[in-house]
């Protein structure tokens, strides 16, 4: 999933609720990819099969819609940084994830990005205070993490525990990758979008070839193939795609509540395709996280919806 930048929240059409179904699913369908792939191949390598081909779709993008990606090398430099923040830690980090948890937890885990969004935003953004809604929404997030853990957190550093720090580790890059993305408000977001995916590519290529040469690699299968294909083609060129057409059409407020059913179509796709089974207590978890997403978005506690919190 990316970071979402805040803006103004216009009504949610028809067409605006089938589209962030569809992201829902091709950004679910990336954590149901993910661990398809892990199994065969190690994580950075599967980050970059993900972002480089990604990129060349969205390049295609650009060309074909008229815009340019001569922004100046300011742009590209930050490029970089929004491509660590947004792509490379926390696609490393939550397929790594993916090789000891399920795809499911590993999503619910990943709901927690606008939680973390709001601690980042308070601490390091400019005259951005949590509101009251907001911090009873990071604590009802906190909480959700805490159960999901559950013995894990007290269980040392093994066993399940590590995945899933990483996981949280992803959502905390999310949550900075929102705050520094802001600065690309000026740009066409497809811009951002391919500019910040070549730069991971740029970013992870050295990484591949000192770590895990592909040369070394063996041959994806060819579900392992398809894979890769999907996360890059489908959960990350097509979903971004989706997501600046929300953006662009209902603003990013609205285009956060893609949050709620990331989960719900990971852990649907987990289970039936790939026989993954979560304890109550994730699904406990699950839904204390949602409480807190509610909470910091906010609309279905307001009787007034001019009224800020």
């Amino acid at each position: 999933m990316s970071a979402i930048p805040a803006t103004s929240a216009p009504a949610m059409g028809a067409r605006e609720w089938l589209l962030l179904v569809i992201l829902s699913v091709l950004w679910g369908g990336a954590f149901f990819f993910g661990k398809i792939a892990v199994a065969e191949w190690p994580p950075l390598a599967v980050v970059l099969v993900r972002v480089a081909l990604a990129a060349a779709v969205l390049h295609v993008a650009v060309r074909a819609l008229g815009l340019s990606m001569a922004v100046g090398r300011g742009i590209w430099l930050a490029f970089f940084g929004m491509g660590l923040l947004n792509n490379l830690i926390p696609f490393a980090l939550i397929f790594w994830g993916q090789t000891q948890i399920a795809s499911g937890l590993a999503a619910i885990l990943n709901a927690t990005t606008p939680v973390f969004g709001v601690i980042v935003a308070h601490i390091f953004g400019k005259n951005e205070k949590a509101t009251g809604l907001k911090i009873g929404g990071v604590l009802a997030g906190l909480i959700g993490v805490a159960i999901l853990m559950g013995p894990d957190a007290v269980g040392g550093l093994s066993g399940a525990l590590l995945p899933q720090l990483a996981c949280l580790g992803a959502a905390l890059s999310y949550g900075f990758a929102g705050l520094y993305g802001r600065r690309f408000k000026e740009l066409p977001p497809l811009v951002t979008a391919t500019g910040q995916l070549s730069a991971t590519t740029a970013m992870s290529l050295p990484l591949v070839l000192l770590l895990n040469p592909p040369w070394t690699l063996p041959a994806p299968s060819a579900t392992a193939m398809g894979a890769l294909i999907g996360l890059a083609v489908l959960s990350t060129a097509l979903a971004y795609v989706i997501f600046f057409q929300i953006m662009r059409r209902a603003g990013g407020t609205n285009a956060m509540l893609v949050t709620f059913l990331i989960p719900v179509s990971a852990i649907l796709l987990g289970a039936g395709l790939l026989g993954e089974v979560l304890l109550p207590r994730h699904l406990l978890g699950m839904a204390a996280i949602f409480l807190g997403l509610a909470l910091i978005d906010g609309r279905l506690f307001r009787r007034n919806p001019s009224r800020k919190y």
